[in-house]
């Protein structure tokens, strides 16, 4: 036998072996609803990211464990659970989802879609004005942002690429990428400044977190270190920081907060800092990949785009510009 003739039975024996093994796999359909299913925990949850009712997930897996003759979840009255072979089979299914995922992105000539979750401010004072950047930079891709004060479980929702999440700093948490930590000064309009004779009758807007979990950043720390004794300031304070911002932009005070969302107002010469030698350290702006999204284009030129834009910002430290009381 030629090698030629030999080549073309192995191609002929290697085809008719691959059809035979993908004839037994399940409906892609199937693979799908179980895979959300035991991500989520949850058939209802499973239905609402598929846009399907839970009962036909209940269906899409009873058909599954028929065509594979094991169980793959234990239901109990109010939950579900994976069983071994259920746990054995949501890796696999996960990894091979991703991968279809990647390669169909990769290839597809429609508009990629990004999906960005973030605060509400972070998303109004400096995301979205700095976004038309990205897009001329990558027409195309198209960027949804998805805003939310509750915190979005990246590791489960597949409704999101990338989290832009804010808070303390873990050194431990190596999934995290940091991009910048900001600081936190006083900021109010001109006119506004002009027309306060004495600091004390000054009113200071600042932010209430929702989240009770974020460490406070004291207005009355920042006014002992630049030296300003005022014993009883009178203060407005609102629950999101482009709303304080807002505020002071209206002349209704002086805003305490975060630099780097001050900072298109300072540009554009709408606020003023109230002293521009001193600020006080803020929280850290961090970046999250969902694990379905990992290795995706359009979520790799999106993290060099905004550390690119976020590294512009100079970093201020109280140990570095603090003052003596």
């Amino acid at each position: 036998m030629t090698n030629g003739k030999k080549s073309l039975i192995d191609e002929k024996s290697s085809s008719m072996s691959d059809r035979y093994m993908f004839s037994r796999l399940p409906q892609l359909s199937q693979i799908r609803g179980f895979e959300a299913a035991a991500r989520l925990g949850s058939f209802k949850a499973a239905g609402e990211e598929l846009n399907i009712s839970p009962t036909a997930i209940s269906h899409q897996i009873s058909n599954l464990e028929d065509k594979l003759g094991v169980l793959l979840f234990e239901r109990k009255t109010r939950s579900v659970s994976l069983t071994q072979e259920g746990h054995r089979l949501a890796q696999a299914a996960h990894q091979a989802l991703k991968q279809l995922t990647t390669a169909v992105e990769e290839m597809s000539d429609t508009q990629s879609v990004l999906r960005v979750s973030t605060t509400a401010s972070f998303a109004a004072m400096w995301l979205i004005p700095s976004l038309s950047r990205f897009q001329n930079k990558h027409p195309e891709i198209k960027t949804e942002i998805i805003t939310s004060e509750e915190v979005i479980d990246i590791n489960r929702d597949r409704r999101v690429d990338l989290a832009i999440r804010y808070g303390c700093h873990d050194e431990n948490n190596k999934n995290k990428t940091v991009l910048i930590n900001e600081s936190f000064s006083a900021y109010a309009t001109e006119d506004y400044l002009d027309r306060l004779k004495d600091l004390k009758d000054a009113v200071f807007i600042e932010t209430k977190w929702k989240n009770k979990n974020l460490p406070s950043v004291a207005l009355s720390h920042y006014l002992q270190k630049i030296n300003k004794d005022i014993s009883a300031p009178r203060i407005c304070s609102f629950d999101q920081e482009h709303h304080v911002i807002q505020a002071a932009l209206a002349g209704q005070g002086i805003a305490f907060v975060s630099s780097v969302l001050a900072d298109m107002a300072l540009q554009k010469g709408w606020l003023k800092p109230l002293d521009e030698s001193f600020s006080l350290p803020g929280l850290t702006y961090s970046l999250l990949v969902s694990p379905f999204s990992e290795g995706l284009r359009k979520v790799a030129v999106f993290k060099e785009w905004i550390a690119e834009e976020l590294s512009k910002y100079p970093s201020k430290h109280i140990e570095n510009r603090m003052r003596s009381t």
